[in-house]
């Protein structure tokens, strides 16, 4: 991971996008941490990954997607056919912002992105 960061801060990137991956998720601290330690804002698809350390994330709710998937599980294990379920996109998104990560990386994030933000992490 080291090596993505440094080549990133070698080819002048302005932000680190870190994408939700089964993969890639059991480290978000870590990614994070490397992300501020290269002083490259982190975006990322999950809100954890903002609690984590991350700067912001943009996302499909996490609980409130859980919560369509027992919908789902339940449905089917009374008996439905997975092919007769409608599929669905999500509806509910959160906008999360990491004001200690923004300070750590000297970024002012303006009021009016704040007054936005579903959550805000000081």
């Amino acid at each position: 991971m080291e090596g993505a960061f440094q080549n990133a801060v070698k080819r002048r990137a302005g932000a680190f996008i870190a994408v939700n991956h089964a993969v890639l998720s059991p480290h978000s601290k870590r990614i994070a941490d490397l992300a501020i330690k290269n002083r490259l804002p982190l975006l990322a698809e999950i809100s954890s990954a903002v609690e984590a350390g991350g700067l912001i994330s943009y996302a499909a709710d996490e609980a409130e997607s859980y919560r369509r998937a027992a919908w789902y599980v339940d449905k089917i294990l009374k008996g439905a056919k997975p092919a007769d379920l409608p599929v669905e996109q999500p509806t509910k998104f959160e906008f999360v912002i990491n004001l200690k990560t923004a300070k750590a990386l000297n970024l002012t994030i303006p009021q009016s992105v704040l007054f936005r933000a579903d959550r805000v992490i000081k």
